[in-house]
């Protein structure tokens, strides 16, 4: 019997009789359990040096060399115990850093879809194969999701309550534990309190008795609802970590996982690590961390504030009050509202994840690199996955990662010194996804580095590649046209996943973490970027466009005054398909290879304000601001308003002062009455200073930071600290005694924001505002 599923989650264990594979998938039909038993734990070895093996495990001659061509031997052991014994030794093994589960999917060029093969038997509410044929498939999910969030006393290990939401639009039956009736809403709160059981809107609010009870009825609910996966905020390291430690101190099992099988959070080995959910059969995804894998900004990655900036709305329990003492009390005079707190968070997280189409970029992503569905992060794991099955294909493998922490790096991505100053009319020429382009165009790869043959391509730092022979190249032509196709049809979520993946190959090379790492590799990269935008600038120059700024990928071209946004746009295109002519040619005539670099016309920015370096002549580098007509959209880098370590009262102040000389408005009167403003005591609710807390307060004992002295004034205080500088110094906002110090603001909040562009407006911010501030 053939069956079509997803891959869930991938695990592996001993046993006397060999290595077990125990994978979960979801399919039409249902969860399916799949286990693989009898398989051997696998590495090479170079077939010259000598090993002393376990019984029982195999040495075998392959046909297979390291790439600088020394013959290899496999080892082949029959527990993945006995081979992590002997990585132990200094012995010089190659791959044997691959698990199990995770070389037996790679081999077959299996990702996360998957055709099974084999006899399929019902087991309670799933389906299990035992010694199935996987091939690679096709099949694409519809998750069945379920949100949840814990409330607990503070620091203290109590627990006060568990929520859970449905995502919507899913098929997940109604009939969750035995404490809610059939028609019933789904979303829950299981509640430690006395009360009778009631409906509230949308959601049952049920009362147990003890926390052993409370987390028991949770788990009844999660086994019956049965969903593919598990969400919320921070998740793995609050939510879930505290259930596992709750459930070992009560002594009770972790249910969590399907068939039976109990959850566990793995702690970190090394500090700074992140903890690692295991749920058998259910993935597990942590908005925050599925954010920034996708690339998203926010000031805060809180999810008060991530919602406010996606959805509009927020938390019950707002950041300014104290979230602690509040949630003490509701819990000791009002369990309803704090019911409706707990679940108004789980129905947040699900509202982000529709929103930003969070589940689609991560089931892409996994289809794209062979990672676990809810494995962010990876991007080493995910070229391995890609690369080695083509490389031994090839006659190769691959060395163990070394440390190499010592190794001299490469140069980074080329930043052109800027012209500072106000201009008009600036176009942008950005090369499309330069170094994957790179990549593919100059055939910078492993092995082709490792056997360059006759009339190679040159590199940097000595290094030659292969024409014929490569693997990387190839990758890129392909997700390069599978990017392309999702553009087409207008697949956000994949075409997103696709550069992130492309784009990652570069950096995976320039990382010692990489089994591939290569100075050469990586500076073939880089400084072939150098080379591709310096020579393109002075192409644009010999056109008669001065070039008043370069960043990595993107030059930016002074067009100059005299022409509307037609005439820009026509020397745009025009530039544009002659400098992709050019290099066309260039690299045909200069190396007999074909371009793929290509140049985009990308913006036209009416206005552009380039500064200087602060208290300097000199240009700076990565920060700007200009204006894209014909909407008069704003756009501003590196700058006072984009960065938030800067009040809300810089930032839309220099917002708005942008805005004013870039369409010539007047702005005297705005920088004056702002200032008014702010003496005034007008503009307080936009004083407020936010920054994470990276250290302990007590590791702060010289040159103490303002955000510090702040923290040390609150009983306890979190990860992040909102704070204002008051006449008596740093204040927390939750504990503000002292009225605020305005000349401080002044000076250094207003002043630097202004002054960077009234500079090349003939005057400067006290200038304006000196004759109204002798009024105080």
């Amino acid at each position: 019997m053939s069956l079509d599923a997803y891959l869930l989650t991938r695990h592996w264990r001993d046993t006397p009789q060999g290595l077990e594979l125990s994978l979960w998938a979801c399919s039409d039909q249902g969860p399916v359990h799949l286990i693989i038993r009898g398989q051997q734990a696998v590495c090479f070895i170079e077939r010259s040096v000598p090993v002393s093996l376990p019984s029982g495990t195999l040495r075998k001659p392959l046909e297979l060399t390291l790439l600088h061509g020394e013959a290899v031997d496999g080892l082949y052991f029959r527990q993945q115990r006995d081979l992590q014994q002997l990585r132990q030794s200094d012995l010089p093994l190659c791959e044997s850093d691959i698990k199990p589960v995770d070389r037996y999917l790679m081999e077959r060029f299996i990702r996360a879809p998957i055709r099974i093969e084999g006899t399929v038997e019902a087991v309670g509410n799933h389906y299990r194969v035992r010694q199935p044929r996987l091939l690679p498939g096709n099949y694409q999910p519809q998750l069945r999701t379920v949100a949840i969030d814990i409330e607990t006393r503070g620091r203290s290990r109590t627990l006060y309550s568990v929520a859970a939401a449905i995502m919507p639009s899913q098929d997940i039956s109604k009939d969750a534990s035995q404490d809610v009736s059939e028609d019933a809403p789904a979303d829950v709160v299981f509640m430690i309190g006395q009360a009778q059981d009631e409906m509230r809107d949308g959601y049952k609010l049920i009362y147990k008795s003890d926390e052993k009870t409370l987390l028991n009825a949770f788990f009844d609910w999660i086994i019956d609802i049965d969903p593919d996966a598990l969400t919320g905020w921070a998740v793995v390291n609050f939510d879930l970590n505290f259930m596992d430690q709750k459930c070992q101190a009560l002594g009770i099992p972790f249910r969590l996982g399907r068939g039976g099988e109990t959850a566990a959070v793995l702690q970190p080995g090394n500090p700074g690590s992140p903890r690692i959910a295991r749920v058998p059969g259910r993935a597990v995804f942590d908005g925050i961390d599925l954010l920034k894998a996708g690339f998203w900004s926010f000031d805060s990655f809180s999810l008060d504030n991530v919602s406010h900036e996606l959805l509009g709305t927020g938390k019950l329990i707002t950041a300014e009050q104290d979230k602690v003492a509040e949630i003490n009390r509701l819990f000791r005079d009002d369990k309803p509202q704090l019911a409706d707190y707990n679940i108004r968070d789980c129905t947040l997280v699900n509202e982000i994840f529709i929103k930003a189409d969070l589940l689609a970029f991560a089931i892409q992503r996994a289809n794209l690199t062979g990672l676990a569905l809810d494995r962010l992060g990876g991007s080493v794991a995910a070229f391995d996955n890609l690369y080695l099955p083509r490389l031994h294909r090839a006659g190769f493998v691959a060395p163990d990662v070394n440390n190499r922490s010592n190794t001299a790096g490469s140069p980074g991505g080329y930043v052109m010194d800027s012209v500072p100053g106000l201009y008009k009319n600036i176009l942008v020429l950005d090369f499309k996804s330069l170094y994957p382009s790179i990549i593919r165009t100059f055939f910078i790869d492993p092995m082709g580095l490792a056997v360059p043959g006759e009339n190679p391509v040159p590199g940097f730092v000595e290094a030659t590649f292969s024409r014929e022979q490569h693997i990387l190249p190839g990758l890129i032509e392909e997700l390069w046209a599978a990017r392309d196709e999702a553009k087409q049809h207008r697949n956000a979520p994949l075409s997103q996943a696709i550069k992130i993946i492309m784009n990652s190959f570069y950096g995976v090379l320039g990382t010692t973490g990489c089994r591939f790492y290569s100075q050469q590799l990586v500076s073939s990269i880089t400084r072939r970027g150098h080379e591709i935008i310096t020579r393109s600038r002075d192409w644009i120059e010999e056109q008669g466009y001065p070039v008043i700024y370069g960043d990595t990928d993107s030059l930016f071209v002074l067009v100059g005054e005299g022409r509307d946004a037609q005439a820009c746009a026509e020397v745009g295109n025009s530039l544009m398909q002659a400098l992709n002519l050019w290099w066309t040619e260039e690299l045909s005539q200069r190396f007999g290879i074909a371009s793929h670099l290509e140049v985009e016309y990308e913006t036209h920015y009416s206005r552009f304000f380039m500064p200087t370096v602060r208290g300097m002549p000199t240009g700076s580098k990565k920060r700007y601001a200009g204006l894209i007509e014909p909407d008069s959209v704003l756009i501003v880098k590196g700058l006072e308003a984009a960065r938030t370590d800067w009040t809300p009262l810089a930032r839309n102040f220099q917002r708005e002062l942008f805005r004013r000389v870039f369409l010539d408005l007047p702005f005297d009167e705005f920088v004056r009455t702002t200032a008014e403003q702010l003496r005034a005591g007008e503009l307080d609710e936009q004083l407020v200073y936010r920054k994470r807390i990276r250290r302990a307060l007590d590791d702060y004992q010289r040159n103490v930071p303002p955000h510090i002295q702040a923290a040390r004034k609150l009983p306890h205080s979190g990860r992040t600290i909102s704070y204002l500088i008051t006449r008596n110094g740093p204040e927390p906002l939750e504990k503000q005694e002292s009225a605020p110090d305005y000349q401080h603001y002044l000076d250094k909040q207003l002043a630097p924001a202004a002054d960077g562009i009234l500079q090349f407006l003939d005057t400067s911010f006290s200038a304006i505002t000196d004759a109204q501030l002798q009024m105080f």
